[in-house]
């Protein structure tokens, strides 16, 4: 299971663009700026879960959700904890369903279930960063009050430390913002977060521009991945030492998502 998002990747979820995420009649209702090309996201996917798979982590590769062209984005389903999946519900009405999807996945894999969001309440994966003893939220467009509370007592009875942000544009999640790319230590884009939601954390600060200026897959063992558009983090991650797979992610930016955006961790460690 997951204790803190920097730990040793060694099992995700991954859902390979097939059909769904090109067949888009309405964009604005799925959140997707631009039609992906599709042989080129499945080239760039393809590329993802081969450094996945490179690095030693499992990769386990389902099926997108037929009506759900924003089912590749699998992290925002359902959260792993170090006492089971809590399985989340979206604030994006056009992905409900993708929750159920997910966990039936879950269930087949012998994960324990530790919870799940109920009406009203909205949780999507990209606003919750698990860092030890500290879970990061994000409230934003996609997570309301109503399920950070419900998650926060969840995850209080985990002995995490709850801190909460609101997220500003132009950033989707708090993982656009922000990512764990060591034990202790964060990516961040500077202006964001103030130095109390990030005490006793090391920062590695950059630019506040893009959307997911902030967002990299942390491996562990002193690697990441990163979208290669994102110059400015790269520059800086690699450093500070930091081993960085810089990969072309542009079809999926079009979604509006970035690199953690497409795996579901399961396991750490």
């Amino acid at each position: 299971m997951i204790t803190n998002e920097s730990d040793k990747l060694t099992r995700v979820i991954v859902c390979s663009p097939s059909t769904e995420y090109f067949n888009v009649s309405n964009q604005k209702a799925h959140n997707i700026t631009q039609l992906a090309d599709q042989g080129k996201a499945k080239n760039q996917h393809d590329n993802l879960k081969y450094i996945l798979k490179a690095f030693g982590c499992e990769v386990i590769d389902v099926t997108e959700l037929v009506g759900h062209p924003n089912s590749i984005f699998t992290r925002d389903t359902s959260l792993c904890t170090p006492l089971g999946y809590i399985k989340l519900r979206m604030g994006l009405t056009t992905r409900r369903g993708e929750e159920t999807w997910i966990e039936n996945i879950l269930k087949s894999l012998g994960e324990p279930k530790a919870g799940e969001i109920e009406p009203p309440g909205a949780v999507e994966g990209g606003d919750v960063i698990l860092a030890g003893s500290v879970a990061f939220l994000g409230l934003s467009q996609r997570t309301n009050k109503e399920g950070v509370k419900q998650l926060s007592n969840l995850l209080t009875t985990m002995n995490y430390e709850i801190r909460l942000a609101n997220v500003p544009s132009p950033f989707l999640h708090i993982g656009g913002a922000m990512s764990m790319i060591g034990k202790n230590k964060i990516l961040c884009c500077e202006g964001i977060f103030s130095d109390a939601f990030l005490q006793g954390f090391e920062k590695i600060e950059i630019p506040n521009g893009s959307f997911i200026g902030g967002n990299v897959i942390c491996l562990g063992n002193n690697e990441v991945v990163a979208d290669a558009s994102n110059d400015e983090s790269i520059t800086k991650l690699r450093m500070a030492g930091i081993k960085v797979h810089a990969i072309d992610l542009s079809e999926f930016v079009k979604g509006t998502g970035g690199p953690s955006c497409l795996i579901l961790p399961v396991d750490r460690g």
